[in-house]
């Protein structure tokens, strides 16, 4: 029988994170080749880049720490699995779809940082 174990992360580094409009975070996530989503947890829209995986990076995720370099958010109290954003730069309304972290807890615990973190 293969062994099978569970690593949880057991910190994150959050090296900035940025209060944005609604509207720039959805045009945050528009390439030309598609858009990329966003996720939701407690009233909080939010995007986040990982730092390149270098040999320091690798070793700290294998110690359960990742580095988040930016965090982009704004405040969505409900869930909408789906949003448009209709600008005309763009030419057409662009849906982003919108990802519920809820049931984590790694995004659970950061979102509570967060908003203790905004005041």
């Amino acid at each position: 029988m293969v062994k099978i174990s569970a690593a949880p992360i057991k910190e994150i580094v959050v090296h900035e994170f940025i209060d944005v409009p609604m509207d720039d975070l959805l045009r945050s996530r528009i390439t030309p080749s598609g858009t990329f989503p966003l996720y939701w947890c407690g009233g909080i829209l939010f995007t986040f880049n990982s730092m390149p995986w270098t040999r320091d990076i690798v070793k700290d995720y294998l110690e359960g720490k990742v580095h988040w370099t930016e965090v982009q958010y704004t405040v969505m109290e409900k869930y909408t699995p789906v949003l448009g954003l209709n600008d005309k730069n763009y030419g057409a309304e662009h849906k982003i779809r919108v990802i519920d972290t809820s049931a984590s807890g790694l995004h659970t615990d950061f979102v509570k940082w967060l908003k203790t973190m905004r005041k």
